[in-house]
């Protein structure tokens, strides 16, 4: 079970009421990553046994959609808490320290310069002229910057040098808006990725000239911490940042990074405006915030330069986490390199992390809890790196896009919109093809339609049909009142309504309630058919054993001639126009292996109950995909059919036959053609030329002494009868 270390949770609460946003994991990266700032700005450093001393820091990317609170959370962070820290480092603790070290340097360098000869002055005057030199090189440096949203390489490292000089304080990139920031930053961020474990950087090596004079390299290291947070949008937008993004984590950073990544708003959810008023104003709340600020301040009295340890048993406790790591990585599949790299380093991060959570608890030691508050966040990072990385491909994103259109667009203004959607016509196409090929197994359904030689596409995200409340208006009247009921009836009480007579029912719903075309309000998730007389209730059962139906009797059936209401509820919720639905209908009438009325294309039309005879069969929803006009699935199916090259219901057969249900479906076959009053010798002949066009045809003896003497023994018994 996964725990948290308490006082960033403390904080953590705090963000969540303040910011209205219950996404606890992106506020536990954002307080660890200011908890490290401050550690490392008093130089806290942790002695490990197979590492040496390493500094506490942390690196975040922290990604939340825009309006759920990023901006507003970071300024709480800094103006309410960290704000407290902030002024007495700067006013007391560098100066200070800055002091301190700059005379030690001085004394070091001036006792240096008399030992090699190159000074033959007297130690304290040597010392002056140093400390003179090491100062007014200080004070060129300019001010610290507590942290920074944007630098060069040169700027750093410039930087660098003053923190070297006062040996205290580290360097905070903070980068707002990633997506937008991340070229204008790649030397900087490059230097960083170089800065992460130790605080070190190479000397790049210069000419002297009477303009640049390359100056001596100072010891020490220098702690870094980088936020950097945004939108996915703009980070992930499948184009060239992305693409440069995806260097940088092949470069280093997937190692470095703990993450955050949600495309959720993680809006809390109160009951009123009071409720939510109330949270945010709660005297609790302002108690704990308190609490905290002087926490902060209590930051700054710490000693400084702190030096955690780890004991031996908690070491092998992190070597244990890091050899569970590495198995998962050895598991992962080659081309995961960016994974298995963030896989293996996960007990590095933690460590670091650790180290923070063990300096705002004010110990000297990383206890086992610290390592396991830390792993909590870590894991939970690792969670959010694989849904980033998971990340939808470039046609996943463009079927998306088409489902969020209220209106059609054309391929110029999905090249406007979309940075991934470029290059040449064919290419575009490719793309397309793709995003539909995605939709139709994700239910999406794209549209394309052509006018004047120019594509309009339109996409639509399908509900999945509930059984358990579906979509009938229900009227005493034909044309009036029709009403959708407040609580919708499940399919298996949908008998009820057809079998209690007074009512009219459709399957859409009416602008209030007239029912008349221009009035439909798109929506519908029942097949409801008419079968006049071509097709007996025995065949059609039959024919559809497979699929969940109803068949309820209407008031013109009779033994001879079957006459009844066929409802079958479909996959998904469709929203079609007038037109579409009618093209929809004629898919249905093509598709299916015997007659119905093919009024039923009227997306008004109605039906009247009717206290007849009625009976359920459960099986599969029927795929509505198949039947959604100007879609590459109706396409498809219409090519199926088209390429039978039979009739309706041995093309029916031939579709839903397989090597496992052979001799069942050669059986019902035979049982439909026995209700299609067939001679006996025509049935055996259909039925051997069915099984000889399986790809798999069942044996020949199997086939007479099973499937031709059952189908004889009910032949004879429908004549006796």
């Amino acid at each position: 079970m996964k725990k948290y270390h308490p006082f960033s949770e403390r904080i953590v609460d705090i963000l969540v009421r303040k910011v209205n946003n219950d996404n606890r994991h992106f506020f536990r990266i954002l307080t660890g990553y200011y908890l490290s700032k401050v550690a490392s700005m008093m130089r806290c450093n942790i002695q490990t046994n197979d590492r040496d001393v390493i500094p506490v820091n942390t690196y975040v990317l922290n990604l939340m959609v825009s309006g759920t609170g990023k901006g507003h959370s970071t300024n709480i962070l800094e103006r309410e808490f960290v704000a407290y820290f902030k002024k007495e480092f700067l006013n007391t603790i560098f100066p200070r320290k800055a002091e301190e070290n700059i005379q030690t340097l001085a004394q070091e360098r001036a006792q240096a310069r008399i030992n090699i000869g190159q000074s033959i002055l007297p130690l304290n005057e040597e010392y002056e002229i140093q400390l003179d030199k090491f100062q007014r090189h200080f004070d060129r440096l300019g001010e610290l910057a507590f942290s920074f949203d944007s630098g060069t390489s040169p700027a750093v490292k410039q930087m660098r040098e003053k923190l070297l000089l006062a040996s205290a304080g580290s360097m905070n990139l903070e980068l707002d808006e990633v997506g937008s920031n991340l070229s204008a930053n790649v030397d900087v961020l490059n230097t960083f990725l170089e800065l992460y474990d130790v605080g070190l950087v190479k000397q790049k090596l210069i000419k002297n000239t009477v303009e640049n004079i390359r100056s001596e390299e100072l010891p020490g290291n220098t702690p870094t911490n980088l936020m950097m947070f945004g939108t996915p949008t703009k980070l992930l937008d499948g184009g060239r940042i992305e693409d440069e993004f995806k260097q940088f984590l092949e470069t280093g950073y997937a190692r470095r990074l703990l993450f955050g990544y949600t495309t959720d708003s993680h809006r809390t959810k109160y009951a009123s405006a009071q409720e939510r008023y109330q949270q945010m104003v709660d005297i609790t709340l302002a108690r704990d915030m308190t609490a905290i600020q002087q926490t902060f301040t209590n930051f700054a009295k710490r000693p400084f330069n702190p030096v955690l340890q780890i004991s031996e048993a908690n070491s092998v406790y992190l070597i244990e986490y890091q050899m569970k790591c590495e198995e998962l990585a050895d598991d992962m599949k080659d081309h995961m390199s960016i994974h298995k790299a963030e896989m293996i380093h996960r007990y590095y991060k933690a460590i670091k992390l650790a180290g923070a959570y063990a300096f705002a608890d004010n110990s000297t030691e990383i206890t086992q809890d610290h390592l396991d508050y830390a792993i909590s966040v870590v894991e939970d990072s690792g969670e959010a790196f694989h849904t980033l990385m998971r990340k939808q491909g470039p046609y996943e994103r463009l079927a998306h896009y088409l489902a969020d259109c209220d209106n059609e667009v054309t391929h110029h203004e999905l090249m406007e919109e979309l940075p991934f959607y470029k290059g040449s016509e064919a290419q575009r196409k490719d793309l397309m093809t793709l995003a539909m090929s995605f939709g139709y197994r994700n239910n999406i359904i794209i549209k394309k339609r052509v006018l004047d030689d120019i594509e309009f596409f339109l996409g639509e995200t399908l509900m999945e049909t509930d059984l358990s409340s579906l979509t009938v208006a229900i009227s005493q009247d034909i044309a009036y009142n029709f009403k959708i009921p407040d609580i919708k009836p499940p399919f298996d009480l949908l008998h009820k309504l057809t079998t209690t007579p007074g009512y009219h029912y459709t399957a859409h719903g009416f602008v209030n309630g007239h029912r008349k075309s221009e009035n439909v309000i798109p929506g519908f998730d029942l097949l409801i058919l008419d079968c006049d007389g071509d097709a007996p209730i025995s065949m059609v059962k039959n024919l559809l054993e497979g699929y969940k139906f109803l068949i309820s009797t209407t008031k013109r059936h009779t033994a001879s001639i079957n006459r009844f209401r066929l409802i079958l509820p479909i996959s998904h919720r469709i929203k079609l126009t007038t037109g579409d639905y009618s093209r929809f209908m004629e898919n249905v009438f093509e598709w299916l292996p015997f007659p119905v009325d093919e009024a039923a294309k009227d997306i008004a039309r109605k039906w009247e109950s009717y206290a007849g005879h009625y009976e359920y069969n459960d099986g599969a929803v029927i795929d509505a995909t198949m039947f959604i006009p100007e879609t590459k699935r109706s396409d498809e199916t219409k090519a199926q059919i088209s390429a039978a090259g039979v009739g309706n219901i041995e093309r029916w057969f031939r579709a839903h036959t397989a090597k496992g249900n052979r001799a069942n479906h050669l059986y019902r076959y035979g049982m439909v053609l026995i209700d299609a009053d067939m001679a006996l010798g025509d049935i055996v002949e259909k039925l051997e030329s069915f099984n000889n066009s399986l790809d798999t045809p069942l044996p020949e003896d199997q086939f007479r002494n099973s499937t031709v003497k059952s189908i004889s023994k009910e032949f004879q018994k429908r004549s006796t009868a």
